[in-house]
């Protein structure tokens, strides 16, 4: 039961010498806030260079074609090899694992190769698969992405990323349906893209390509079924270097290239950048837990000082209270909760002050000016609901642990000395 008259005691005591109380409360109120602004800046590095690679599947691997480094089947040392259809039918049949997989085809850029009546381009140019928008998601701007039907058919259809459309239309001008011409050949225009990565550019940036279906590619540009990259993402849960070596073994066997060859095969492996980065900001989390939490036991430590200074001053008044009858529950309680009030006091305004200081800065980084590339290193600086509701916890459990060792030393005192003592 809330006793109203015991926590006006405990607050009267507190006051009594103000300036004593709030320099103790000060080690934590620092501690807590250098704690928060530490996580919070830890979250912004976080969000801003994740958000870098935003819209790219986190198991991703690419893999693309090298010279072979060893002779084999009569093969000489050197060799350049090309993969083709079947080897993506083949990955797609035997390889357990995979989630989306889609060709990358490139085709030689030339100047101005992008035309739309008088306006015209350089661009990239890109065959892909529907599969590799799960792989590399867009903003869609206008239209639609490429399908099933687009490949199976063999359309002459295009995605254009948002530069190409505002080098080729008008402003908020809608392109799709309209024909433009693509290396000397017409398209009709099914959308318009955005990408929402601005870091990762795997044949060039998006916005700054045309997206044609793989198989109207490898047919209009007499290539064969050549296939130059192969994008693939990783089922959640599966090994990806598992599922890289069985690849590799595999496309050795079908284009007979030694199987100890460690160059012919190459890829980007995106998911252990990804992992990488995963496990630089575990170790941020730590070091910033270490060392706010080290700032907070310093100021803990500074109270439990104070508090036993309050009970040797008080050991009359404790004789007094023992002698009368109190409890050993009451002397106990009674100094564990001046020290829970002074630390929760201090801790939860300097929770508060550190959260009203991080949306602070978010507002003034909102209203900046993006970059040229549109990278940013450093994002939306925050507090989670559950890192603050974890500092709150330890907040308390530090106030009652502060008070643990002066509430024993209340307890060692004897009434009849205490009554005694002048």
């Amino acid at each position: 039961m809330f006793d109203v008259d015991r926590w006006i005691e405990i607050w009267v005591t507190i006051t009594r010498n103000k300036t004593r109380s709030l320099l103790t409360c000060l080690g934590v109120f620092w501690g807590i806030l250098m704690l928060v602004l530490l996580l919070g800046s830890g979250a912004g590095l976080k969000n801003g260079i994740m958000g870098n690679f935003d819209g790219f599947a986190t198991n991703s691997v690419f893999i693309y074609t090298d010279r072979t480094s060893e002779p084999y089947k009569g093969f000489n040392k050197g060799r350049y090899w090309e993969m083709r259809n079947r080897d993506l039918e083949n990955i797609q049949k035997n390889i357990v694992g995979i989630d989306a997989i889609s060709p990358m085809i490139g085709s030689g850029s030339m100047d101005k190769n992008v035309v739309y009546g008088q306006m015209t381009g350089t661009f990239n140019v890109n065959g892909v698969m529907p599969a590799f928008f799960d792989i590399q998601s867009e903003t869609v701007l206008f239209g639609r992405l490429l399908n099933d039907l687009d490949i199976m058919e063999k359309r002459k259809v295009c995605l254009i990323g948002s530069k190409v459309n505002e080098t080729l239309f008008k402003k908020d001008e809608d392109p799709c349906g309209k024909y433009i011409r693509v290396n000397g050949l017409y398209y009709q225009v099914a959308g318009v893209i955005h990408p929402k990565s601005s870091s990762v550019n795997i044949n060039g940036r998006p916005e700054e390509s045309v997206f044609i279906p793989s198989t109207t590619l490898q047919q209009t540009q007499n290539g064969g079924d050549v296939i130059h990259l192969l994008a693939i993402s990783i089922q959640p849960d599966v090994s990806v270097e598992r599922v890289i070596n069985d690849i590799t073994v595999l496309l050795k066997v079908q284009n007979e290239i030694s199987p100890t060859d460690p160059q012919a095969v190459a890829f980007v492996n995106l998911a252990a950048t990804f992992g990488t980065f995963q496990m630089l900001f575990t170790g941020i989390d730590f070091l910033v837990w270490l060392v706010g939490l080290g700032t907070l036991l310093a100021g803990v430590i500074g109270i439990s000082n104070i508090m036993m200074v309050t009970v040797k001053e008080r050991t009359k008044e404790i004789g007094i209270r023992r002698a009368l009858g109190a409890k050993p529950f009451n002397i106990i309680s009674q100094v564990m909760s001046e020290s829970l009030l002074l630390t929760a006091m201090a801790g939860l305004l300097g929770l508060s002050l550190g959260v009203f200081i991080l949306d602070v800065f978010n507002r003034i980084l909102l209203v900046q000016p993006p970059s040229g590339d549109g990278e940013t290193f450093f994002a939306n600086p925050e507090v989670s609901i559950n890192t603050a509701i974890a500092a709150t916890i330890v907040i308390l459990i530090s106030g009652l642990f502060a008070g643990l060792i002066p509430a024993w030393r209340a307890m060692q005192i004897k009434a009849i000395d205490a009554i005694r003592e002048e």
